[in-house]
């Protein structure tokens, strides 16, 4: 199965370092990161992790659920967590799944052959609070995330479904965006925009973030 932007994501009911997840369940109302690991015990993975945990209360104050995958067993994840909390100085607290079976991992597709027959590439979904999934990023195993950047994308994507605009390249919070081309009734800018916006082209306006 290939997934595209706007999908739904989909569901599943599978094991994991928490008890039993039913994903849409568990999910609920916010929105969720769900992402791959090659294996248990891989020492880039374990940075991620760790980085993952640290960074609870920013996922927390964008109302994003957080959730991991490896295709190994839960007594693995038990051990695996032990030295991420250890190693990292941290607490993982998050549920990783665990996928022996390749369920999860063939549904999100996962499995890239030409890299690996057996052990998931580092893909990860940022899915919204109907399901949709709305980001999709796969990274080869030896390169970590940049969980910035994951932060970001979700700021973005957050921006765009509640003010209308989307984020220039290199978009940082705080700097101006972009007024979506759709927008054109005056009275509706003056509403959205209170603030006002640069026109550098007809298609091209800018205005401070509105939520800041």
């Amino acid at each position: 199965m290939t997934l595209r932007l706007g999908d739904t994501a989909p569901d599943f009911r599978q094991a994991s370092s928490t008890g039993p997840i039913q994903f849409h369940a568990w999910l609920g109302t916010s929105w969720g990161v769900l992402f791959s690991h090659p294996a248990d015990f891989t020492p880039v993975c374990t940075t991620e992790l760790g980085l993952t945990a640290k960074l609870k209360a920013e996922f927390a104050r964008r109302n994003v659920k957080v959730i991991a995958l490896s295709v190994d067993p839960v007594e693995s994840h038990e051990r695996w967590i032990a030295d991420i909390d250890e190693t990292q100085s941290t607490r993982v607290d998050f549920p990783i799944i665990a996928d022996p079976d390749r369920q999860v991992a063939t549904l999100y597709d996962m499995i890239h052959p030409n890299a690996s027959a057996t052990h998931t590439v580092r893909s990860l979904f940022v899915i919204d609070p109907q399901k949709r999934v709305r980001l999709i990023i796969t990274y080869p195993a030896s390169t970590g995330r940049n969980f910035d950047e994951i932060l970001r994308v979700i700021d973005s994507l957050q921006l765009t479904d509640n003010y209308s605009v989307a984020t220039p390249g290199n978009w940082k919070p705080g700097e101006d965006v972009v007024i979506l081309p759709s927008l054109q009734d005056p009275a509706v800018l003056a509403e959205k925009f209170p603030r006002g916006f640069r026109a550098l082209k007809p298609y091209l306006r800018l205005t401070p973030q509105p939520d800041r």
